[in-house]
């Protein structure tokens, strides 16, 4: 059966491209939740003033993989103990969070937030939240590292987590 996680840890282009190499994902569109701004833009967002956050939107088989298997992925796809930081990306909209859209991934992801402290040095700080409503974001940033192989942050960001991870490109 198809389910829906959203999420968010940091920039979603780095999130993204982890998610797409997952057994299991059957789609991931990056997006933004959170906020105030109805039907935002990118530009809004990096104003920093919408309080929307980017993340993404996984669709996934939970016969494959189950969400507490998403969360896990999650963790260690970024760093859940900076607030509104990841790496040189900073502001709210780059803050680590869950939105989740039932109770059960609610209960879920407050259990996997606390089993999975003990893998951090700090605290973890992520926004666990219900899911206010998705803003696909802009069609230049779906699957944008597949997209944009040559771009910089490509290839000084988004490349370096996908091997400390053991992902294919």
């Amino acid at each position: 059966m198809e389910e829906i996680a959203t999420l968010g840890g940091g920039c979603f282009w780095c999130v993204e491209a982890v998610f797409l190499r997952i057994p299991g994902i059957l789609s991931v569109k990056s997006g933004y939740a959170g906020g105030k701004t109805k039907s935002p833009t990118y530009k809004d967002i990096c104003s920093g003033t919408t309080g929307h956050a980017e993340v993404i939107q996984v669709k996934y088989e939970n016969t494959q993989i189950s969400y507490s298997q998403v969360l896990d992925i999650f963790w260690h796809a970024h760093d859940p103990t900076t607030l509104n930081r990841q790496g040189n990306d900073v502001g709210t909209q780059y803050r680590s969070v869950i939105f989740y859209h039932n109770e059960k991934q609610k209960e879920l992801a407050l259990q996997s937030k606390e089993e999975s402290a003990y893998l951090f040095k700090s605290p973890i700080v992520t926004e666990i939240s219900p899911l206010p409503e998705f803003f696909e974001a802009e069609d230049y940033h779906q699957n944008y590292f597949t997209k944009n192989p040559t771009n910089s942050y490509c290839n000084y960001v988004i490349l370096p987590k996908l091997d400390k991870l053991g992902l294919k490109l």
